[in-house]
């Protein structure tokens, strides 16, 4: 299998946080690119008609894309026991938040890096961080309880978001008043599989 992707990517993190706790990291391998939403490789674009990342490239089957369905992919080919059948839509509810979160983090990013300086919106900015601050305080607030127990791709999920938040957007400071989740991520982005993913440009 190859995996098409970014190291700045967080939705690819996610992808090579459970290809490492489920023992795959070995049968893939690892095809990087620089992919904007307005400068698609052709290597992206074989694999995804989007043009997004991450892409997982099957020997047996076409590519499958968007980060949660490689996910459950890896999951089910592992028996990763990271979908609990006692709190699936709990755990997925949580990934799918996470994913907002990142959806909100990114599109800041591209706000300022590819649209020219004078056509920059603030308020669309500030729109999109309070979207991602809104629910990591929920997430603070209402779900800690599903941060606990047993690996569960809410878990991951979770943890690549808001490393996502301290890569990009440290100086927005997602852990004021979030004191629960800030020390529930700081004991989670010491595992094995959160130190050999963490970003980089």
């Amino acid at each position: 299998m190859k995996l098409v992707y970014s190291p700045a990517s967080p939705f690819v993190r996610k992808v090579a946080v459970v290809l490492h706790e489920t023992g795959q990291i070995d049968d893939v391998d690892l095809l990087p690119v620089k992919t904007t939403p307005v400068s698609t490789p052709p290597e992206v674009l074989s694999a995804n008609p989007v043009g997004k990342i991450p892409a997982l490239v099957r020997g047996d089957g076409p590519a499958i894309y968007d980060s949660r369905v490689i996910c459950q992919f890896l999951n089910d080919r592992a028996g990763g026991g990271l979908y609990p059948d006692t709190a699936r839509w709990e755990v997925m509810t949580l990934e799918a938040t996470a994913d907002g979160i990142l959806d909100a983090a990114v599109l800041m990013v591209y706000e300022t890096r590819v649209r020219p300086a004078h056509m920059v919106y603030d308020d669309w900015v500030e729109a999109q961080w309070d979207k991602a601050s809104r629910a990591v305080k929920t997430v603070n607030d209402r779900w800690m309880a599903h941060l606990t127990g047993p690996l569960n791709i809410g878990q991951i999920a979770i943890a690549c978001a808001l490393g996502y938040l301290d890569f990009r957007h440290d100086g927005r400071n997602w852990r004021k008043g979030n004191d629960a989740l800030d020390d529930w991520f700081a004991v989670f982005s010491q595992r094995d599989s959160m130190t050999a993913t963490r970003p980089s440009d």
